[in-house]
């Protein structure tokens, strides 16, 4: 009993110094722009953003973040913000509502750079109620992952329609060239909800967007998305940006970080930091019926089954190219899409896929396009007929790739 008056005291105290005190906001301090996000106010950003209508999709996030008075008003406003933008890229790609700006239709960038006025804006948000660091940082999580579609994955019920993931990924090496689209990501956009006829029947497609940034791969982005749809589809294919001139159907793909810059300009140079690393291989392998694919015409492009790798031979302690594919007890290097993040997703996407007991059920790989090169001499305009034909032509050939694989493959379902 004494506890408990001691207790009702404090409690009284408590109250009654509250009441005398003014109170104030106690929301987390701003953070300040990323890497990314400093690129904002470059010139080709702000014409691609411009010239797409895209430039109102970051004060339209300001307005509604402005009108929130609680922390679960502001989770609904970018929920709604952010899945707006998903919405809006696609339709933008497929030629639905109107052709806001001159820029053409297929082009991925007002989807990127638009995304990161909003986290910018995001991050700089000062609201009139409390807000932890906490918080604001599953604002923006919650922002990237509806704005990059993986909570709009959706797929009919029932049997008679096949299903297909097929994911892509935002620009890069920016700062090599802050002109930069990158052929993956419009494919996203491009084929997103979209279907395909078979001679097995439809099949849709349903796609999402990630980030070139190693943090969000270590932090499990890609098993987040992933996980609740690889048991339910019949076949799913990461896509890249690779080579110079051609496609490749990866075989192979390797538990390695190369180093290389993301778009934070951080690099990593170790083992792919995954869960329960104990089990972890060194390599996993593509279940796509690549001899399919690479004898099938698909387009302009040639199309190759690439076996090449990069090891330490067991025993050994300098890397060897092994171009028929990974040696017994070998430590990875590269696999065959590298080792940078189109390595890892497809590394993690597969390695997921047999974690998950599919290996033997569900066709799944990795498949780098061409690089999406400007026409000669262009080295200032943010696009030009060339461009657009390149990358209008490597998504129609994603089309047909994946055409050809969910037709060559049956799935066999418990």
């Amino acid at each position: 009993m004494r506890s408990l008056r001691v207790r009702i005291g404090v409690l009284g105290l408590a109250l009654l110094t509250g009441l005398a005190a003014p109170t104030t906001a106690t929301a987390a301090e701003p953070t300040t722009p990323t890497v990314e996000e400093q690129r904002l106010d470059g010139a080709a950003p702000q014409e691609i953003l411009r010239r797409s209508g895209f430039d109102a999709v970051a004060p339209d996030l300001v307005r509604a973040l402005d009108r929130a008075r609680s922390y679960a008003q502001a989770r609904r406003a970018v929920e709604r913000e952010g899945t707006e933008l998903w919405r809006r890229a696609v339709d933008r790609a497929q030629g639905r509502g109107p052709a806001v700006g001159d820029l053409s239709r297929d082009d991925d960038r007002p989807l990127y750079w638009a995304r990161l006025g909003m986290t910018r804006e995001l991050r700089a948000w000062q609201p009139e109620f409390d807000l932890s660091g906490e918080q604001r940082a599953r604002l923006l999580g919650e922002l990237e992952r509806t704005s990059r579609g993986q909570s709009a994955i959706r797929y009919p019920h029932g049997e008679g329609v096949k299903r297909i993931l097929v994911t892509g990924f935002d620009p890069f090496t920016l700062d090599r060239d802050i002109r930069i689209s990158n052929p993956s990501g419009a494919v996203a956009l491009a084929l997103d909800g979209t279907v395909i006829e078979t001679a097995d029947g439809p099949a849709r497609i349903e796609t999402a967007v990630f980030p070139v940034r190693w943090r969000d791969f270590a932090e499990g982005t890609v098993e987040r998305a992933l996980r609740p749809y690889l048991p339910k589809v019949d076949l799913f294919t990461t896509v890249s940006q690779g080579r110079v001139g051609r496609f490749d159907v990866e075989r192979t793909n390797g538990a390695w970080r190369g180093g290389f810059g993301d778009n934070e300009n951080i690099g990593r140079t170790e083992t792919v930091p995954v869960t329960d690393p104990a089990s972890q291989p060194q390599w996993t392998s593509t279940t796509l019926p690549y001899a399919r694919i690479v004898a099938a015409v698909t387009g302009r492009f040639p199309v190759y089954d690439n076996t090449s790798v990069t090891e330490i031979p067991a025993g050994g302690s300098e890397p060897v190219v092994r171009p028929e594919g990974p040696t017994p007890g070998s430590t990875a290097r590269a696999g065959g899409g590298g080792d940078y993040l189109s390595n890892e997703i497809a590394y993690r996407a597969t390695l997921l896929r047999d974690r998950l007991g599919l290996h033997e059920k569900l066709p799944g790989g990795h498949v780098h396009t061409p690089v999406l090169q400007f026409g000669a001499g262009n080295t200032t305009e943010v696009t030009d007929p060339d461009f657009v034909r390149n990358r209008v032509d490597i998504i129609d050939q994603v089309r047909s790739i994946v055409t050809v694989a969910i037709s060559a493959t049956e799935r066999t379902r418990d």
